[in-house]
């Protein structure tokens, strides 16, 4: 790898005007350690730095890059767009296309609210199920993120059936003591919670792929279809986050995968083609309680804007075909037995989760990460030093190992290859 001078530079610059240097903190390299590369150009596969470094890209923007980068019909539709109005504040009908195309294809979602985020769509997903249930407690799972919203940030306590307590400062530890916190893959857990606040609880936040501990598997221990059958039987509502798992693990997203309907949706990232945006969408029953239909207030000035309807429907409209997830599945396969298996003759302790084209490799002595605190037990110093080499040899990484990796539609057989071969050599240099 050639300088990163001008990186060093700007990340110099920007702690001057940035809180950290950056606009989100993962991208500093806190967990990691050394430089964060300062993006100049993308396209396909790969990125390009400030110091003019090529990189395999496995972050994609955190996952909507599904298509790859700057795929030319998503650019060329966005560019006709933006030349007939950036943002109007008023109704568009690429919204209508869009939701048409949503509905279609999330086997859970009859109507649909487009917003700016994933934060803003979980965000109001949870003041809607607290509207339609008329309770107020909420339950998540630890090392579960859901965006920056004060009920999400949160964490479990001493134990698994405890109150939350504010995982941020700012976040009021009262309003904080309504959400509700459990381990991944602990039913029981999840049913003491349920029984000791009977009737009190609005519904359950879940990634049916959680990406932000790292990938978990969560469907073939019978996890979500237990939390389907609670939430029906007590009478809350289950919400499937699917920000970044939605139209990546299946054109249907991960309820399409797994055949299990939540009462709401989340989504983002991939609806938006890379461009700002997220949706919440559900039952018809639920959905109309949205202002103006109903008394649960939500809007947003730039919601629905032409600009990222369009780039989604470029997005969308180019999954529908299986090929694209079989190709997908395989490429993604082939890389991640690639990986372990280098870690094997290096030494190296890890195992991996993978759905589709999300994957994360743990370093770890055991033999699966199944929750958070398996995650917490990874060898995290190892991981900082195999990220690092693994830049050095142009091969650009989620930078934590609490984060999903992502192959796109534009990684080629050679890319495998080479991210496999690359793995190797990184692996060499630290273990000797």
């Amino acid at each position: 790898m050639s300088s990163i001078a001008t990186s060093q530079s700007d990340f110099e610059q920007a702690q001057k005007l940035l809180p950290g240097g950056v606009n989100s903190p993962v991208r500093a390299f806190k967990s990691v350690g050394g430089t964060p590369r300062f993006i100049a150009r993308a396209a396909g596969s790969r990125i390009w730095d400030v110091d003019g470094n090529e990189y395999i890209d496995y972050v994609g923007s955190w996952g909507p890059m599904i298509l790859g980068h700057t795929h030319p019909d998503v650019v060329k539709g966005v560019q006709e767009t933006a030349a007939l109005g950036m943002s109007f504040g008023a109704p568009c009908e690429l919204e209508i296309d869009l939701a048409r195309l949503v509905i279609d294809m999330v086997p859970g979602i009859e109507v649909v609210r487009f917003v700016n985020s994933g934060s803003e769509a979980t965000m109001s997903a949870l003041r809607l199920a607290r509207g339609f249930t008329g309770r107020d407690k909420i339950v998540k799972f630890e090392g579960g993120y859901h965006g920056h919203a004060d009920g999400l940030l949160v964490k479990a306590g001493s134990g698994a059936a405890t109150f939350g307590v504010p995982d941020s400062a700012g976040v009021p530890a009262d309003y904080a003591k309504l959400t509700l916190t459990a381990p991944f893959n602990d039913m029981e857990a999840v049913k003491k919670l349920f029984a000791e606040n009977r009737g009190e609880i609005a519904c359950i936040i879940v990634e049916p792929v959680p990406g932000n501990t790292g990938v978990m598997d969560l469907y073939s221990t019978g996890f979500l279809q237990g939390l389907r059958d609670l939430c029906t039987e007590d009478g809350a509502l289950l919400i499937f986050d699917e920000v970044m798992c939605g139209f990546r693990v299946a054109a249907g997203g991960a309820q399409q995968r797994f055949g299990i309907a939540p009462d709401l949706t989340c989504l983002g990232k991939i609806i938006g083609g890379g461009l700002p945006v997220g949706a919440y969408g559900g039952r018809e029953e639920i959905m109309r309680l949205i202002s103006p239909d109903g008394p649960v207030y939500q809007a947003g000035t730039l919601s629905g804007n032409p600009l990222a309807m369009r780039a989604g429907l470029e997005t969308l409209s180019r999954l529908r075909d299986p090929k694209l997830y079989e190709t997908l599945e395989a490429k993604s396969a082939r890389l991640v037995e690639g990986l372990l298996d280098g870690c094997k003759k290096a030494g190296v302790a890890a195992t991996a989760n993978r759905f589709g084209s999300m994957f994360t490799v743990f370093f770890t002595g055991a033999d699966a990460c199944n929750d958070y605190q398996d995650v917490c037990n990874c060898d995290l110093e190892f991981f900082g030093r195999y990220f690092n080499a693994m830049l050095d040899e142009g091969v650009y990484l989620a930078p934590s190992q609490f984060e999903a990796s992502f192959v796109s539609a534009a990684h080629s057989d050679e890319d495998i290859d080479n991210t496999i071969a690359a793995a190797g050599r990184a692996l060499a240099k630290i273990t000797t």
